[in-house]
């Protein structure tokens, strides 16, 4: 499977970022979760979750845009997520 490309941009919201992704599908069916809670049997949201200061997530076919906390800084996270989204595509 080719690797997938992970790109961030940023959002005129500086808590919120969008990770766009070429050469894959992140699914059919657009999703939003307000909270690990919401996520149910996303096994890509909860994991997103699982990391710290992720509040929020839209996913769509070919990007998410992941809304932080206040408290944690983009350097310390985006790491983090690039991971778990090229994992979660097979990358």
């Amino acid at each position: 499977m080719s690797q997938a490309d992970i790109t961030v941009q940023g959002t005129p919201n500086p808590n919120a970022a969008k990770f766009v992704v070429s050469g894959a599908s992140l699914g059919t069916k657009s999703r939003s979760y307000f909270g690990a809670d919401e996520a149910g049997d996303d096994e890509l949201a909860t994991r997103l979750f699982a990391v710290d200061g992720v509040r929020a997530l839209l996913i769509v076919d070919n990007f998410i845009t992941v809304t932080k906390s206040d408290e944690v800084a983009w350097d310390d996270i985006v790491e983090d997520i690039t991971w778990i989204i090229g994992e979660a595509l097979g990358s």
